[in-house]
């Protein structure tokens, strides 16, 4: 009896996680620049709401099931909390106080907690990598905020706050969902998540930070439809493409690219610095997450 062969590389399969590592870490620098005409609300709530519609667009051409078992609600809403409410949110919240680059560093440390919450959840007891990488990442984190001295690293601790929340809470959604699989097509599962993830920004916006949108710019339009329909819609299909063709591993390891074009194109987009210390912290984090995800 003949073995099937290993699953490999699938070329399309790199090009369409590249494709999604581009558009998500652009989108950092993407959401700085919004920040400066909109309020974190509306800038999530916009781009939000267009990214649900273009899911749930692509979900009826291919003619997924959108409905959703009774038992499976309380379920999708936690999960829906965790993953896109606490996300957008508090990463968006953590981009006032932090750079783009700041924020992209701070917010991928995801693994790390990841593998933290399947130690508590899961019961899978982290080895001498994945500890060695929670160690590493933290001390790269600790040299982004502290680098420029222990001042300018406490007026920056409430983003930092706000990026750590994001990521663990991100991260606890992975698990629990790891644990309790939705059992939904991929996009519909998608469009249920964003949807009702979306509504209390919504919500929130709509009591708190009014939409401005008579006083938006051309570029502040362009950016809403990028971050809403691109980063937010056709890159979570291209990443849900990417899946169906590589080794998880690869897939996983291949997000990597994220901070670093994020880090990138805060650099040439917004014109922020990028010196030793934020090169060695990005190395130290992603050596470290990279570490974590081998697990």
């Amino acid at each position: 009896m003949t073995r099937p062969a290993p699953r490999g590389a699938d070329p399309a399969g790199l090009l369409l996680l590249v494709v999604t590592s581009l558009g998500w870490g652009l989108n950092w620098p993407a959401m700085k620049l919004l920040l400066e005409e909109l309020g974190v609300l509306s800038t999530r709530s916009a781009g939000g709401i267009l990214g649900c519609l273009t899911l749930l667009v692509v979900a009826l051409v291919r003619r997924e099931a959108l409905s959703v078992p009774r038992a499976l609600w309380p379920r999708l809403v936690l999960v829906s909390l965790l993953n896109v409410t606490a996300w957008m949110g508090l990463a968006s919240f953590s981009l006032l106080w932090l750079a783009a680059a700041e924020a992209t560093i701070v917010c991928y440390t995801m693994p790390v907690w990841a593998a933290l919450m399947a130690w508590a959840v899961l019961g899978e007891r982290p080895g001498p990598a994945r500890v060695a990488g929670m160690v590493l990442a933290l001390a790269g984190l600790a040299l982004l905020v502290l680098g420029q001295g222990v001042s300018v690293g406490i007026e920056k601790l409430p983003g930092v706050a706000l990026g750590l929340s994001s990521a663990v809470l991100f991260s606890l959604g992975t698990v629990v969902t790891k644990r309790w699989p939705l059992g939904l097509p991929p996009t519909s599962s998608a469009v249920w998540q964003v949807g009702i993830g979306i509504a209390p920004l919504t919500a929130a916006a709509l009591m708190v930070d009014p939409w401005a949108f008579d006083t938006l710019s051309a570029r502040g339009w362009g950016l809403i439809a990028y971050g809403g329909v691109f980063a937010l819609g056709l890159c979570y299909l291209s990443w849900f493409a990417a899946l169906r063709r590589l080794p998880a591993s690869l897939a996983s390891l291949g997000t990597l690219m994220t901070p670093v074009v994020g880090v990138a194109g805060a650099a040439l987009f917004l014109g922020e610095p990028f010196g030793w210390r934020e090169a060695t912290a990005l190395a130290m984090t992603l050596t470290g997450v990279a570490l974590a995800m081998r697990g």
